[in-house]
């Protein structure tokens, strides 16, 4: 395989503005509307930056009828400078912190957080 296996995300949320708001404050990123692929499905999208010549996965929030938030088994990892700076906002954001920064020995540090919808996610830097 050429590049990294994960090439988009979706995170889904039932509330839009409480979830832009909670991902926009502990990234300090804002995120970009995408319009719906089909006007007929109920689709709302709000992407992450990103750079597609850059390497990663980007990704977006996603509100569509009947599709609940939390409780999956997907865990989305962030990139960060140090994973203890954006774990410290996520409180005041709304969310919790499931766990804080810990070293996952070279490849660097995690945390583990949850947003307001339920979703667990993660943050990775390597210091």
């Amino acid at each position: 395989m050429a590049h990294n296996p994960v090439g988009w995300f979706e995170i889904y949320v039932q509330d839009m503005a409480r979830a832009r708001a909670f991902y926009e404050k502990v990234l300090q990123h804002k995120l970009e509307h995408l319009p719906a692929p089909d006007s007929e499905m109920p689709l709302e999208m709000w992407a992450f930056p990103m750079d597609m010549n850059g390497s990663g996965a980007s990704g977006a929030l996603v509100k569509m009828e009947g599709v609940p938030s939390g409780g999956n088994s997907t865990l989305v990892y962030f990139s960060c400078e140090d994973c203890s700076a954006e774990a410290s906002r996520v409180v005041g954001a709304g969310g919790k912190v499931q766990q804080a920064k810990m070293a996952i020995g070279e490849y660097g540090f995690i945390a583990l957080a949850v947003d307001p919808d339920g979703n667990l996610f993660g943050l990775h830097s390597m210091q």
